[in-house]
């Protein structure tokens, strides 16, 4: 079950490293106007991991523009977080991936582990059915597989797609391919107007 990925320190550790990767590219190409971009972290708390998560978690990476008129925020993509959600974007993709659904004992074991609720597992795999696929991101990303995706199965057959040795290795590629997602302009994209 995902619930022993979702416990590995190694899978948080490897998308803590890829945000500060996407973190030095945004502060590298600068701001809009030309001006420097400053360290500006907001807040976050983070639902589902584990408890040792420790304190990269509690921050999403985000610069503001130096420039005194301009104080533009720049915040790069995510593979920690997907979107505002509370909940951290690994849980959301492995908890609606599974490949046999939902059932009320699954949603029971979910609770108990990750503290996530079946009303939020149902509006999750509503979200993945019929905003994500309606969203001009996967009309645009969807010609990137042939055959194309099961949208039926978002976003198991999704995870089917992306190569790698481990379950580990496709949810970062996973979350690499959302990332995108992630961000202010993103997320009207994909239809993402609920937190959870």
């Amino acid at each position: 079950m995902c619930h022993a990925l979702l416990s590995d320190a190694r899978l948080y550790a490897t998308l803590w490293t890829f945000d500060q990767d996407l973190a030095v590219q945004a502060r590298a190409a600068g701001c809009g106007c030309g001006g420097t971009l400053h360290s500006a972290r907001f807040p976050r708390k983070p639902r589902g991991g584990p408890p040792d998560l420790g304190p990269a978690y509690d921050r999403r990476l985000s610069f503001c523009c130096a420039v005194e008129g301009c104080r533009q925020r720049t915040t790069p993509p995510s593979v920690r977080f997907l979107g505002r959600r509370v909940y951290l974007g690994a849980v959301v993709v492995l908890t609606t991936a599974m490949r046999h659904g939902v059932s009320p004992a699954r949603a029971t074991r979910l609770h108990d582990l990750l503290g996530v609720s079946l009303r939020t597992l149902k509006r999750w795999r509503r979200w993945w059915r019929e905003a994500f696929v309606r969203g001009p991101f996967w009309k645009r990303a969807r010609g990137r597989f042939a055959p194309p995706v099961d949208v039926g199965r978002l976003p198991a057959s999704l995870l089917e797609r992306f190569a790698g040795a481990d379950e580990a290795t496709r949810v970062v590629a996973a979350l690499a391919f959302l990332a995108p997602l992630t961000t202010a302009s993103a997320r009207a994209l994909a239809g993402d107007s609920r937190v959870g």
